[in-house]
């Protein structure tokens, strides 16, 4: 996969405790997604073909569904998932904000400890994707990249707030 976004994050927290808040709803729904917008989940199973589906609601209403099919679920070392836009029922669809945006992204994380901190890395980038689709996905890198480092921000306050 040579066209990722590759994401590095420390955590003050130990690996088991990022692992849950990774994969356990209770905890997800409170820190996962863009900066002001709230997430519901209606389902999450975390384990090798088990499906996480929830909405995401902009702070003006707008609602966005999308889900996550787990293809490899290693506590608490490594997270892997297929991650698109969906339907309330979890049926893929295309993303709202761009016809040309990959109907699949792969995310791998893996969790690393040392002295009780935490690294999480991050990477992510088009399966099956049309070459439109690969650069679509190009084109956005910035702002995913963006947009990751604001939802590891709330990821690192909530975390503080579980210790």
């Amino acid at each position: 996969m040579n066209h990722e976004v590759l994401l590095t994050r420390e955590f003050n927290a130990p690996r088991e405790l990022v692992f849950k808040v990774w994969t356990e709803a209770e905890h997800f729904s409170k820190w996962w997604g863009p900066k002001g917008f709230s997430l519901e989940i209606s389902k999450m199973d975390a384990r090798p073909g088990g499906m996480f589906l929830g909405c995401q609601k902009s702070p003006e209403g707008m609602s966005m569904w999308g889900k996550f099919v787990y293809q490899e679920v290693n506590e608490p070392e490594k997270l892997v998932f297929v991650q698109s836009f969906s339907d309330e029922q979890g049926n893929t669809v295309r993303a709202p904000f761009n016809p040309n945006w990959p109907l699949e992204i792969i995310n791998i994380l893996t969790f690393t400890e040392e002295d009780g901190k935490t690294t999480v890395t991050f990477s992510g980038g088009p399966v099956n994707a049309s070459e439109e689709e690969v650069a679509a996905f190009e084109a956005m890198k910035p702002m995913v990249k963006q947009g990751f480092d604001g939802t590891f921000e709330q990821l690192d306050q909530y975390l503080a707030s579980q210790q």
